[in-house]
């Protein structure tokens, strides 16, 4: 009965985090790619998590949108 339990609460809670995650993705304030070169940055490919980021300025490791 305890492992059924155990299993439940770490299902709901997986869910909630997979549900939460592209809301918090999407909060995060992104930076333009012209906003970025003009804060003397520059806007680099990471294949690491697949994003572009800016390298940089004042926008330092900021995503780009």
């Amino acid at each position: 009965m305890r492992t059924r339990l155990f299993g439940f609460v770490a299902a709901v809670v997986l869910a909630v985090l997979g549900v939460m995650s592209p809301a918090t993705q999407a909060a995060v304030p992104a930076v333009g790619g012209p906003a970025c070169t003009a804060a003397h940055g520059s806007v680099e490919y990471n294949s690491a998590t697949g994003l572009w980021t800016c390298i940089g300025g004042s926008h330092d490791g900021e995503p780009i949108d």
